[in-house]
């Protein structure tokens, strides 16, 4: 793979009575190519990561918050009205103990509430009043940016 022989001239280099002078090059190329590759599958995964409950997020122009070392914690309230915590949909009798049970285990009552823009404010409440029920006190609200600004500006 990165050896050869070279059997013309050579680019400067001399034979040696008839025979080929081994060449001493590594060829990247082979390498090059892999890591393009790489590249782009870890391009097109990455944004398949996130949490895959599907909502309509609000837009905001709130800016993102710092990250934690631990994982966090999301619940999700899709359109329908369905409660899911991180990918598993939760009834909602059982929230808060399977909150209390979660926040039993974690150092962290930070949580993150995603909720799709067309449920209404009744709803996400109740599962604001169950999350600090459950023992999360620090409730961060997911949005997505690019919304208006509120200022007078057009931007």
């Amino acid at each position: 793979m990165g050896g050869g022989v070279v059997k013309s001239g050579g680019g400067g280099r001399r034979r040696r009575k008839g025979r080929a002078v081994p060449m001493s090059e590594i060829n990247v190329t082979p390498f090059v190519d892999v890591m393009m590759v790489l590249l782009i599958i870890f391009m097109v995964a990455a944004p398949l990561l996130t949490v895959g409950v599907p909502v309509e997020l609000p837009k905001t122009a709130a800016s993102a918050l710092p990250s934690e070392t631990e994982e966090p914690l999301t619940v999700t309230i899709s359109a329908d009205g369905a409660v899911s915590i991180q990918n598993t949909e939760v009834p909602r009798e059982d929230l808060v103990a399977r909150l209390r049970a979660i926040a039993a285990e974690r150092s962290d009552d930070r949580v993150f509430l995603r909720a799709d823009g067309t449920v209404t404010y009744e709803v996400v409440a109740q599962v604001m009043g169950a999350l600090n029920a459950g023992g999360f006190s620090s409730i961060g609200l997911v949005t997505d940016t690019g919304g208006p600004v509120l200022d007078g500006s057009d931007g």
